[in-house]
């Protein structure tokens, strides 16, 4: 786990934190905590069916019993279908005074004050949460409340909270605000999956699939979070029908979404698990979609049919899916894969926070509202983006490697082609040009054994530019056949021994030294006499760049299935620019020079399978860096 970036495990400590405070600080809002909370009330099972609902036939029942807030959680129906809470108002101190309920139990919900019907809410849809608000006049202390629920034999119906009474503009902020914070973050996760939606348009092939994934968890997570809270239901109750469904396939949505992405991260998975699980998702997903369309079709009448598809088997499919995911982030983490460390982050935030919620809803005995597991999926979510922006990372990387390949691909041939050019020239111009120096030459040392002495002088000038233009000319040929006739297994020490021996004396003439360190039984295989004509091209150069005094180090070693040899000098040193240049045709620093010196030697080394490379700074030297394939002293060529 070293290699486990340390911001992951500053995203972990973030939801600890927020457990903290949350177990720290109470469970109520401070303008909870300054209202009254009415201490205790009434419930009773209708076991009576009536025709019309109302609490003039159950006023006197002897059925009621007492809640109090240290234990006000509804009691599970046992058969019946609906049931009856009650309690009297206290002093109403308020000019306009009101209670607030956060959470009453009850597919459909009656108030009443005393007789008089105060809200209704009846719903043809399985939402069971409802918050109550009701405004009263002073003059209506004393008055009794009671209110009515229904729904399935097996539901838990009545007052799940604490009933608050207070001041009417107070209670109707917090009765706002309460489920408002999970309508903003939802909104805010369906906005940013509509800009990610429009971002599509502009982004590469290989990338849309991957974006439109996550775009479309980020949006059904949105939505299940907007449609979970009832915040929608009790404002815009009419439509609820509609927030149902709205949720119902948003999780038919998330669940294979949630696979595909997974895939497109990961790939397949172990034995292909994650595709067949996405298949699978799939499909079932699929067949939850039939059902939700013929169940609203039917106006509900395949209700306890579609529950058992869409909740029961689906949890059970969701459960296992969470553990296939979470195997595979292990197991990819534990191969230290560091998008695994991510999503384990990002699932081990939404484990620490419904852990958190559960611990402070018990350390409060119950009088806790859950919201961590909402920075659970906000946790969830980012590793996914960070995952996702991870892998275009990468992409961009593989994008800008290529493209340096190419160029430098582009570059080679440009110049293979250039030297194809050049060489094709040089051998024809050489060829033609040699004979002819050849016999000027020789007519003009004939002519210089007869000449007066003042005239031998420019006689030898004569030959030595004749000699010189020769040696261009072979340079020439050597370019344009770098061909090795005869390739031995070379012992790279004595051939740099043997160089050290030619050009010391002129390295002596100079002011400068050369020194060779003593190397290992270094062998490669090539030309003799071109691989010292290369390192006498190299030496050389080092020796007119010396400038006076200096110091030339030759030293090779074996690294890998390589021979690397080293010509180092401390002499003036070449221009960033000119590096780059090394090699070209008829590039030089020199006055005289020509160019095709280095021209030779790069082919010679690119003949012997080689690689040269230079690193100079202008003032403080170069160095040579020749690499060959090496060979083991035992084979023979």
């Amino acid at each position: 786990m070293k290699d486990m970036p340390k911001s992951i495990f500053l995203l972990l400590l973030v939801v600890p934190l927020l457990l903290i405070i949350s177990i720290i600080s109470p469970g109520q809002s401070d303008a909870e905590r300054a209202h009254t909370v009415i201490p205790d009330w009434q419930f009773m099972w209708d076991n009576e069916q009536q025709e019309v609902v109302s609490p003039a036939g159950i006023r006197n029942s002897s059925g009621w019993l007492t809640g109090t807030p240290e234990n006000k959680e509804p009691p599970k129906s046992d058969g019946v279908s609906s049931a009856w809470n009650r309690f009297t108002l206290p002093d109403l101190p308020w000019k306009q005074s009101a209670i607030m309920i956060d959470r009453i139990k009850g597919q459909d919900v009656l108030a009443f004050l005393n007789d008089e019907p105060v809200y209704e809410a009846k719903r043809d849809y399985m939402y069971t949460n409802h918050s109550l608000l009701l405004p009263f006049h002073p003059d209506d202390a004393g008055k009794t409340v009671y209110i009515w629920t229904n729904g399935s034999s097996d539901m838990t119906l009545g007052i799940d909270s604490e009933i608050m009474l207070g001041e009417y503009d107070d209670l109707r902020r917090g009765f706002i605000k309460k489920d408002l914070e999970d309508f903003i973050l939802g909104s805010s996760f369906l906005f940013i999956a509509v800009v990610m939606f429009f971002c599509c348009l502009f982004l590469p092939k290989h990338t849309v699939s991957s974006w439109l994934s996550l775009s479309v968890i980020i949006l059904a997570s949105g939505a299940l979070l907007i449609t979970y809270s009832p915040f929608l239901y009790t404002f815009y109750g009419e439509l609820g029908s509609v927030w149902v469904s709205v949720f119902d396939i948003s999780l038919f949505t998330v669940l294979p979404a949630l696979y595909f992405y997974f895939e497109k991260i990961y790939g397949p998975g172990p034995y292909r698990l994650i595709r067949y699980g996405r298949r699978i998702q799939m499909a079932y997903s699929g067949i939850c979609l039939v059902f939700l369309a013929v169940h609203v079709l039917s106006h509900h009448s395949f209700y306890d049919m579609y529950y058992f598809f869409s909740v029961k088997i689906l949890g059970v499919l969701i459960i296992l899916q969470m553990v296939l995911l979470i195997g595979t982030t292990i197991l990819y983490a534990a191969k230290r894969n560091k998008d695994a460390y991510i999503f384990t982050a990002g699932f081990g935030m939404m484990a620490i926070a419904t852990l958190g919620d559960m611990l402070a809803f018990y350390y409060h005995d119950g009088h806790y509202e859950l919201f961590l597991w909402k920075w659970g999926v906000i946790g969830l979510i980012v590793s996914l983006i960070i995952l996702l922006g991870r892998k275009f990372a990468r992409s961009h990387e593989q994008v800008l490697q290529y493209s340096r390949e190419l160029e430098m691909f582009n570059h080679e041939l440009q110049r293979s082609e250039k030297m194809e050019i050049i060489s094709e020239l040089a051998a024809s111009v050489a060829h033609e040009v040699r004979n002819p120096l050849q016999v000027t030459r020789g007519f003009m040392q004939l002519l210089s054994e007869n000449s007066k002495q003042t005239e031998k002088e420019y006689f030898g000038l004569a030959l030595k530019e004749l000699d010189r233009a020769s040696g261009i000319i072979t340079d020439f040929l050597t370019f344009a056949k770098p061909e090795l006739e005869h390739e031995i297994r070379l012992n790279v020490y004595e051939e740099l021994k043997h160089v050290k021996g030619i050009l010391l004396p002129l390295a002596n003439l100079s002011g400068g030294t050369i020194e060779l360190d003593d190397a290992k039984e270094l062998y490669i295989t090539g030309n003799s006499s071109k691989l010292k004509q290369a390192m006498i091209n190299i030496v050389k150069n080092s020796i007119e760049a010396l400038d006076g005094e200096g110091t030339i180090r030759i030293w090779a070693y074996a690294e890998s299935d390589e021979v690397v040899i080293h010509i180092q000098d401390d002499g003036i040193g070449i221009e960033a620019g000119d590096l780059e240049r090394l090699g070209e045709a008829y590039f030089s620093n020199k006055s005289k020079g020509t160019g095709l010196g280095l021209m030779v030697t790069f082919r010679i080394i690119e003949a012997m399978r080689g690689t040269i490379h230079f690193i100079s700074e202008k003032g403080s030297g170069t160095e040579a860096i020749i690499r060959f394939p090496s060979v083991p002293d035992s084979v023979e060529v």
